[in-house]
């Protein structure tokens, strides 16, 4: 490929940092990765990764593309404890949505693979992968200070401090993304430098969860993933995943204020709401490894940098820095691996009106994650958020579909594709599935009519 320029800097080392430093490094001489934290060598929680404790879900679409990225890496995970879910082990998992089991018994027309590990397993392989590069570079313990412009349309390079120090330097670069996440300053350099700030979609979701590290006996749980979502009359639910090393990890989840308890005792009760038999069994014989750990979430944000009609060149955003989605669907690093392929895309084509290219093609994934992800907050009444018409009829549309999936495999198989960003919503909508979901709903049986008797009428 050719090279685009002698530097490319990124701002920060999280996943979406990570891949888009794997992809630049194929048209930059050298690539540098700016991260405040200290990066550990092995697997392990840091503070600029809160999240970490929590169930992280590696969505089917993400899978394939970290396997483009990274050719193999998902395998060495597998083989270093993480767990493979392919289309004929999908019986292992037991998904319920909108109050309905989703028929997963397959097998699938169509191949399609998960990953179940933790999220510092899985960065620690993808970070090992970054640094295996010749030419990228973490600089990590490092504050990112401002941004830099010499003039008002090009980017060209980032100040930083080290974090013990204090010492700062400036990186030249011909090209810096930010991935610095939900506290991105782009939207502040650009007003300083005389850009507007891009528009924002929110939805105030105020998502608290309450996670703990479980080790569960062996042969209590036939399930390796279980998965329950919220319902309109009630705004919990939770997770239980098989991680690397035999260990488990819960998730409880409230929405909309509800606040999962993070004694053991209280915890059973919470999930006793929703659980189905399986996992509150395997919850009652867990043994805990960790103490609870919470974490809160106030609004998904959307930046429209798609829609800016001015933007300076030698800058990108990716990740949650553009788009930062209710947790609850496990779409942040799957988004955040596509955005990859779709900056490689855009840089094989060249650097020049980069970012109006760049936006203009993340747009179509991210707009899928965001439809899917909003429309399913908004299905709670309790959840802050304009309802259009349009996601009023969504919503109608994706409760009828649901119903059918729990006892139509096919119907099941085409949520589940959709639901992991291997296919586009438009899915759900072709003739086959309307034709099930309205057969389905023809199927259901008719609720017995009881006759008024006057003795009835007196009960």
């Amino acid at each position: 490929m050719a090279l685009l320029g002698e530097r490319a800097v990124v701002l920060g080392a999280s996943m979406a940092g990570l891949v888009a430093a794997r992809v630049l490094a194929d048209f930059y001489d050298s690539v540098v990765v700016v991260e405040r934290d200290v990066l550990p060598d092995m697997p392990a929680q840091r503070r600029g990764v809160p999240q970490g404790r929590h169930v992280h879900g590696l969505l089917a679409g993400g899978s394939c593309a970290l396997n483009t990225l990274f050719p193999g890496m998902l395998d060495e995970m597998v083989a270093a404890g993480g767990h493979l879910l392919d289309d004929c082990d999908l019986s292992r998992v037991l998904m319920r949505l909108g109050g309905h089991d989703l028929n997963l018994a397959g097998p699938f027309g169509k191949p399609i693979s998960g990953y179940l590990a933790s999220r510092p397993f899985l960065e620690a392989h993808v970070r090992q992968r970054v640094r295996s590069l010749g030419n990228i570079s973490l600089l990590d313990g490092h504050d990112v200070v401002e941004l830099l412009a010499a003039k008002k349309d090009r980017v060209d390079g980032v100040r930083v401090a080290d974090r013990g120090t204090r010492c700062d330097q400036e990186l030249r670069a011909d090209l810096v993304v930010d991935a610095m996440g939900r506290g991105g300053r782009t939207p502040a350099f650009l007003e300083a430098l005389g850009y507007a700030r891009p528009a924002e979609e929110r939805i105030t979701v105020e998502v608290a969860y309450a996670s703990q590290l479980l080790r569960i006996p062996a042969g209590t749980l036939a399930e390796k993933l279980i998965l329950v979502g919220a319902v309109p009359d009630r705004p919990t639910g939770g997770a239980l995943f098989a991680c690397e090393h035999q260990t488990w990890i819960l998730t409880l989840a409230g929405l909309a204020g509800n606040e999962p308890p993070t004694d053991r005792a209280g915890m059973i009760g919470f999930a006793a709401e929703f659980a189905p038999p399986p996992m509150m069994a395997a919850l009652q014989a867990a043994e805990p490894l960790t103490e609870v750990s919470r974490y809160r979430y106030p609004a998904s944000v959307r930046r429209r940098y798609d829609r800016m009609l001015r933007f300076p060149a030698g800058l990108l955003v990716c990740g949650d820095s553009m788009c930062s989605f209710n947790p609850v669907y496990g779409q942040g690093m799957s988004i955040a691996a596509l955005e990859a392929i779709t900056l490689r895309a855009c840089l094989s084509r060249g650097s020049d009106d980069l970012a109006r290219r760049f936006f203009k093609a993340s747009a179509k994934p991210l707009s899928a994650a965001w439809q899917m992800a909003s429309g399913a907050d908004l299905a709670l009444p309790q959840v802050q958020g304009r309802r259009s018409i349009q996601t009023r009829l969504a919503n109608r549309y994706t409760r009828r579909l649901l119903a059918a999936a729990e006892s139509d495999g096919v119907v099941a198989e085409a949520f589940f594709r959709v639901m992991h960003l291997v296919d586009p919503p438009s899915r759900l909508l072709r003739p086959d599935i309307l034709s099930r979901v309205a057969t389905a709903e023809r199927r259901k049986p008719a609720v017995p009519v009881v006759p008024v008797t006057e003795e009835s009428t007196h009960a």
